[in-house]
């Protein structure tokens, strides 16, 4: 099945228990896919999963920091289901961190989970795409990782190190046939966005932030990036020299 055509495709997404995984699964089995979904909840995948016609949700319990869960997880759901045509990684957490609560332990947990979990999961699908010559891969990152955000120290690190894996990975998998997109979404309503101290401007709600998402991965654009008024001021940003930056950004988050 080409990857790139809507409907009828088996795609795999993790961290699809809530928010913009859960969203992206729901609208993408409502067109015609069929999801193969991961988070360690095996009761919120089961809830997931009840949500859309028998069979269009497929629920694959997973921790995505143990590397042979996932690659024995990728092997399942392909002898079950058949070639993965895309896989979604969105797996990951946030916690808020600054310099008077710094703690290794924080800054461990999620790069273990968001960078090492995404890792995990390339290692099996990048290994079973090259055999094929084809495949899709959609890496969520975030606007966090453009440039360092107050209290965002162990997440935007974690994300920028996923944009930069991408960029790394990208001409290699042109050639070798596998579409590769990372994905940067500005601020979507979910439990994790719940946790931030500031104001968070142009903020979506999963529904629409997932219909941005699918219309990215539908398209052939390296970087899928929402909502492009937002996304392109932070990249505006990026650019400033820190003389500049850094006490912009501290009124704009009042920090």
């Amino acid at each position: 099945m080409n990857s790139d055509k809507p409907g009828g495709r088996l795609v795999w997404i993790t961290g699809a228990s809530y928010g913009l995984g859960r969203e992206v699964a729901l609208q993408l089995a409502a067109r015609g896919d069929r999801v193969a979904v991961s988070a360690r909840s095996a009761d919120k995948l089961k809830a997931l999963a009840g949500e859309a016609p028998e069979g269009c949700i497929l629920p694959y319990e997973l921790d995505v920091t143990d590397r042979q869960a996932v690659a024995d997880t990728v092997a399942r759901i392909e002898a079950e289901q058949g070639p993965i045509d895309l896989a979604l990684l969105n797996a990951g957490t946030h916690e808020p961190i600054s310099a008077g609560d710094f703690n290794v332990d924080t800054v461990r947990t999620l790069v273990e989970l968001n960078l090492m979990g995404t890792a995990n999961c390339l290692e099996p699908l990048l290994s079973r795409f090259r055999a094929r010559g084809q495949g899709h891969i959609a890496i969520v990152a975030s606007v966090a990782g453009y440039r360092g955000l107050p209290t965002s120290a162990a997440y935007g690190a974690t994300k920028a190190g996923l944009i930069n894996m991408a960029e790394s990975l990208k001409p290699e998998c042109d050639r070798l046939g596998i579409k590769l997109q990372i994905v940067n979404p500005g601020f979507v309503r979910t439990p994790l966005t719940d946790k931030n101290p500031f104001p968070m401007p142009f903020l979506m709600e999963p529904e629409d932030a997932a219909a941005a998402l699918i219309r990215g991965l539908d398209g052939n654009g390296f970087e899928v990036s929402f909502p492009k008024r937002f996304t392109w001021m932070l990249k505006f940003l990026r650019c400033l020299p820190y003389a500049l930056y850094f006490p912009m950004i501290s009124r704009a988050t009042k920090q």
